[in-house]
Order: structure tokens, then sequence, then C-alpha cells
């Protein structure tokens, strides 16, 4: 399915007074989220917006404290809380201010991003999104959609986003395909899958 495609399907959805919809886009680390969310939104034109879950990763100085650093990116690594708190601003309509994630820097900036007030479809892109998990489950969706990339076009994809890591190999096979992994065998159906 192509990126208008889904943009005209988001378009069909019917849209609460005053308020949005809200898009599920989500896929395992590397999948190619955050080139397929920009052209969609690209395609609904002032119509859309975006908003990125990795805004609501929590900082390296907190996971570091609760023993979560080296799983960075997996669902207790991020502020569940702000989040769904954030995605309920949205749907009520409005300007609403994001955080957005550097990873060059590896950390969230306040503020850095903005639902404008005319948004009425917003695409929400992350890898937990539809995650069967508590207080992840309880995220409504108008519409959801899912990349299905197999693991070893992750794994490719992977090195190339490491490689000028040291540890890029190591934290690929301890932390990102692990949460690929989890991602698939433990996420809610999704309304269309593109693969």
């Amino acid at each position: 399915m192509t990126p208008e495609a889904v943009a005209d399907r988001i378009r069909a959805l019917p849209v609460p007074e005053g308020g949005r919809t809200l898009t599920a886009l989500v896929g395992p680390p590397a999948s190619g989220k955050s080139t397929l969310s920009k052209r969609i939104v690209k395609a609904l034109g002032a119509e859309g917006a975006l908003v990125t879950m990795d805004g609501w990763h929590l900082d390296d100085r907190l996971l570091g404290p609760m023993g979560l650093r080296s799983r960075k990116g997996a669902p207790e690594t991020f502020d569940l809380g702000g989040l769904a708190r954030t995605l309920a601003a949205v749907r009520a309509g409005g300007v609403v201010y994001l955080p957005v994630f550097d990873r060059a820097r590896e950390i969230a900036i306040a503020g850095a991003a903005v639902v404008p007030a005319e948004a009425r479809h917003v695409v929400v892109e992350g890898n937990w999104l539809l995650l069967d998990e508590p207080g992840w489950r309880d995220l409504e969706w108008n519409l959801s959609v899912r990349l299905d990339v197999s693991e070893a076009v992750l794994r490719e994809r992977l090195s190339e986003r490491w490689a000028d890591r040291a540890d890029g190999a190591a934290w690929i096979e301890a932390n990102d395909l692990p949460n690929a992994r989890r991602m698939v065998e433990r996420s809610r159906a999704a309304d269309v899958v593109i693969g």
C-alpha cells in the first residue's frame, strides 16, 4: 500500500467535532516507520501532522539508576503516561507542542515539534503503540498500520544505523533485535499490514 493510499484511508475516517483522528504506524526498529510516516503526512497536506513516540524516551540519567540503560528502546524505557496524556490532548484538538528525540545526542528535546490547530489527522509512529501489555493496550486508535519487515532486512539496516558505534553489533543482538521480536510477537493486530 502506498503512502498516498494510506493517506486516503485516513482521510476517510470520521473526524470528531473539534477533534482529530489518530493513526498508529508501528514496526520494529529500522523497519522504515519514520520514512513512511513522513510520506503519509506529506500526502495529507495541511490536514496531517506527525507525532513520533521516540520523543518520550526516558533520559539516560534516569535509565542508568533504574538499571535500564542497556534496554533503551524497550517499552519500559518510555514515559508511557506522558505519551498517553499528550495523545489525549492531540485527539481533543488545538495546538499541542511535542518532544522530539535527537538520535545524534540520545536525548529528547521538549517543545521541539507542534501539532498545529488546523491538523485533523495525526499519524503517530513508534514501536510499541499496539503492544498488548498493561498501559500500552489502553492507547486508542482510529486506524492502525503495521510495517512487516524480515529480521534479515532489519539486521542490515540496524548495522548501517550503528556503523559508527563501537558496540553497535552487540547492541543490535542484545537490544534492538530482541525489541523487534517482542514487538512482532506481542502486538495487537493492525488494521493494515504493509509487507
